[in-house]
């Protein structure tokens, strides 16, 4: 990889040899393994059994999680934020557990609406339980330092399951409580 991107920074017209870029292909690659760790990790390993038995059927919410992601379009970041719900069935997972499998995902190549989907449909394959709610959003700046240049755009995607999807006040509560500004 470090080669690719010293050939790169030829292509592009720079001197490989100048002082600030001498060391660039090495810490560039090292930056793009970091970047996308994802590919090189498991679901077992990041769970590694942290299910609990629970009698608790009410939401369980985790607002903010801070992601950050490479568009598969461009291989620019997208930076942003993750709320996650599910209504468990009988067990919970650990609370770090979520944002390490928001975090799995995001280190990959990325489109935000696969992302959204892929992080939902995990945690209720995971759960099993009565329904899963995420929402993303996030600024992406493949559309802020090129092309249209829209500095402001904020991108919301979202995948409702099982309750979250069937049942409006489910989805409701869901909304209002991620909205609500609560810390």
């Amino acid at each position: 990889m470090k080669e690719h991107f010293k050939k790169i920074i030829e292509l592009i017209g720079e001197d490989i040899n100048r002082d600030g870029l001498k060391d660039t292909p090495a810490r560039a690659a090292l930056a793009l393994k970091f970047l996308t760790q994802g590919y090189q990790q498991s679901l077992t390993n990041i769970v590694n059994g942290a299910l609990f038995e629970t009698d608790n059927d009410e939401m369980i919410i985790i607002k903010d999680i801070e992601l950050y992601s490479l568009c598969e379009h461009h291989l620019l970041p997208f930076i942003g934020k993750c709320h996650v719900a599910y209504l468990p069935k009988g067990r919970i997972i650990g609370l770090s557990k979520i944002a390490r499998i928001v975090d799995m995902f995001a280190r990959r190549l990325q489109v935000q609406e696969k992302l959204t989907k892929q992080i939902a449909e995990t945690l209720l394959d995971i759960t099993q339980g009565r329904g899963v709610g995420v929402i993303i959003e996030a600024k992406h700046l493949c559309m802020m330092m090129r092309g249209v240049e829209k500095q402001n755009s904020v991108m919301t995607t979202s995948v409702m399951l099982g309750t979250f999807r069937e049942d409006r006040r489910t989805r409701a509560e869901f909304l209002s409580l991620v909205q609500r500004g609560i810390l």
